[in-house]
């Protein structure tokens, strides 16, 4: 578990202009850890965790574009039923409300897992209580219980 910055920029929604921010990142070298985009009507908005914020930051300043930066938690989150359930209680049990959440990718082969992106509304309450729940900077999910079988006769 980490903190981190998120970018979010406003795009008009029409064909190409994702497109045209990422080519225009990707020539900077902007390497993204994680990435959602959420659409309303006429406007979407792309919000991005980079590798590197100040590259990022200096290529959408020098492209002119606004932006707004927000702190979150970057949650490695093990490929495993649950486990991202197991994060939300946990949160939940102390209250904390999550803003909204979205995740990087991780091939389906993949045991490693993915990481979350995480806003809520106490980032420090929520590393106290999620760092309780870590062993390694990896969430552990709960363990799975499984009933006894029953034979029948």
């Amino acid at each position: 578990m980490q903190n981190a910055k998120q970018i979010s920029v406003p795009l008009v929604n029409k064909p190409g202009k994702l497109a045209q921010l990422l080519t225009a990142l990707a020539k900077e070298k902007v390497h993204l850890t994680a990435l959602s985009v959420m659409d309303s009507k006429e406007r979407s908005t792309l919000r991005f965790v980079p590798e590197d914020f100040d590259v990022s930051r200096r290529a959408l300043e020098a492209m002119n574009i606004r932006f707004e930066v927000t702190e979150i938690l970057l949650i490695d989150v093990p490929n495993q039923s649950g486990a991202l359930r197991h994060v939300c209680e946990k949160l939940a049990a102390e209250h904390l409300n999550i803003d909204y959440v979205y995740g990087s990718c991780a091939s389906s082969g993949s045991k490693k897992g993915a990481q979350a992106v995480l806003k809520v509304n106490d980032l420090a309450k929520a590393q106290r209580v999620l760092g309780e729940a870590s062993v390694n900077g990896r969430v552990q999910p709960k363990p799975v219980r499984r009933r006894p079988t029953v034979r029948r006769r």
